[in-house]
């Protein structure tokens, strides 16, 4: 068997042949007017080998059978792959130039549709194109492209080799659609933000930060739109939302990557609970648009989207392990019952911040059908309107689906006095160690005591929607391009 080297050897000697028959290796514009399954859907019904109609289509040759003076390939579109027929009296002197063709070139073909005596639908072709020779070899026909790390440091290939990976980058563009379709009909307006900021702010994580040559300044992107949206709220805008990258300097793993997209939410005149709703729409929205269905099977688990019920996270906790951490009047007696199931939280944590601690370690991998987990500490909520009955929580909720976090909304704190107070604190957890506190925002109090509206806030990482959506394990799966390891010939 040749290796790859030879074979490139070999593809580039036919385009020398190509060239010297006139042949130009890779073409020009080619009016495309048909794609494989709208054939299909056109000309299934049709009976024996009579032409029924010419069609003009264009796509890449994944197979070639046949030899002599007749062949039948395989050209595959974004929609599907149709049988072409390549025949040395149809085609004529023609017929030399297929030849010359090799499986991975793109070509483009005109020809009348019909069955074979098999009962195949088949384009015979009458003319062809060469609209760009492939260089380099496919991988291996019957084994596919499986390999995950060529699969997405390569993903050109795997979308070649792949067609359902294409289908996921195509239900993924649906449910981006079906998010704005259920917001732009609710009056929201979208808008967009800046990614470079003098801070990163709206969220806790750790940012990257870059260099402006001109200002000689660091700048770091964006970890959250929060800031900057509510800043619109303070202007006058009611209803707004951004859907766009995010960046946080954090881990890889199957449910994080360091950028990801996120749509962010705020509804002013609104709270925590008008925002549960949106958060139910547009699940609902997403998975009637790419499934027709709210029941969905997500990695061999039926999970039903229309059921959603609300549990606070003290709640979850006490259900799960016996422990109310709410009753606790002193750090030491939460710290104690944290000790007694085995939980390690940090020093610096407060009983806010144990809860936390025993919800992520004890409750979060166990909510598999959805639930919306509400009334998360203050501590850990630096953003969030305290609760009027009990203000150690606040207003906020995380929606979970399968042990992972969808969604977070909240009533947005709006009070500048108090706003100051929580970024004070959060100065001192970042002294104390948490390189993820937030930091002081100084024109976004100065915005706030302008005057912003009440209001509710979400949002959704779109990606672990899409994940949910099209069954796939893995945050990479859902991405064209996830940021991989740097590899030696990187």
């Amino acid at each position: 068997m040749l290796d790859e080297n030879e074979l490139m050897k070999v593809r580039r000697e036919k385009m020398a042949s190509l060239v010297e028959k006139g042949v130009e290796p890779f073409g020009k514009r080619f009016e495309v007017t048909n794609h494989a399954t709208a054939v299909r859907e056109e000309f299934g019904d049709i009976e024996g080998e009579t032409d029924a109609g010419e069609v003009v289509l264009a796509g890449r040759l994944m197979a070639v059978r046949g030899h002599g003076k007749a062949s039948f390939a395989t050209l595959a579109d974004l929609s599907g792959t149709m049988q072409i027929y390549f025949k040395l009296d149809v085609l004529g002197d023609k017929y030399s130039e297929f030849k010359l063709l090799d499986i991975g070139d793109i070509i483009g073909v005109r020809g009348q549709v019909f069955k074979t005596k098999r009962g195949e639908l088949t384009v015979r072709v009458e003319d062809f194109t060469l609209l760009a020779k492939s260089l380099r070899p496919l991988p291996e026909k019957f084994h596919g492209l499986k390999d995950v790390e060529i699969r997405y440091r390569q993903r050109y290939l795997d979308l070649i080799m792949n067609p359902e990976v294409r289908e996921t980058f195509l239900k993924r563009n649906k449910i981006i659609k079906a998010i704005r379709k259920y917001l732009d009909e609710r009056d929201f307006v979208e808008v967009a933000t800046p990614v470079l900021s003098t801070i990163a702010g709206g969220a806790a994580a750790r940012p990257f930060i870059t260099h402006h040559n001109a200002l000689d300044a660091d700048l770091y992107l964006r970890i959250a739109t929060e800031l900057n949206l509510k800043r619109l709220l303070v202007g006058g805008f009611e209803r707004v939302y951004e859907m766009g990258r995010v960046f946080r300097n954090e881990g890889m793993d199957v449910r994080h990557n360091p950028e990801f997209t996120s749509v962010e939410i705020y509804q002013a005149y609104g709270d925590y609970q008008d925002l549960i709703e949106v958060t139910r729409g547009i699940v609902c929205e997403a998975a009637q648009a790419v499934i027709g269905s709210t029941k969905i099977t997500y990695q061999g688990v039926e999970i039903d989207l229309s059921e959603t019920p609300c549990l606070s996270m003290n709640e979850a906790v006490k259900n799960k392990t016996g422990k109310d951490f709410l009753s606790c009047e002193t750090v030491d007696e939460a710290r104690a019952m944290a000790d007694s199931i085995g939980v390690a939280y940090e020093k610096r944590f407060g009983i806010g911040g144990i809860l936390n601690a025993v919800f992520e370690a004890k409750v979060e991998d166990d909510l598999i059908q959805p639930i919306f987990i509400t009334h998360h500490p203050t501590e850990i909520s630096p953003l969030a309107k305290k609760n009027f009955d009990d203000p150690r929580v606040t207003d906020r909720f995380e929606f979970f689906v399968y042990g992972r976090e969808l969604a977070n909304g909240f009533t947005e704190l709006n009070d500048p006095i108090d706003q100051r107070a929580r970024f004070e604190e959060q100065l001192k957890q970042r002294e104390a160690g948490d390189d993820e506190a937030h930091v002081m925002d100084e024109d976004f109090i100065r915005a706030l005591e302008y005057g912003m509206p009440p209001t509710g806030g979400l949002g959704i990482g779109v990606d672990r929607l899409v994940m949910l959506l099209t069954d796939s394990p893995s945050i990479r799966d859902v991405l064209f391009f996830p940021t991989m390891k740097i590899a030696a010939s990187d």
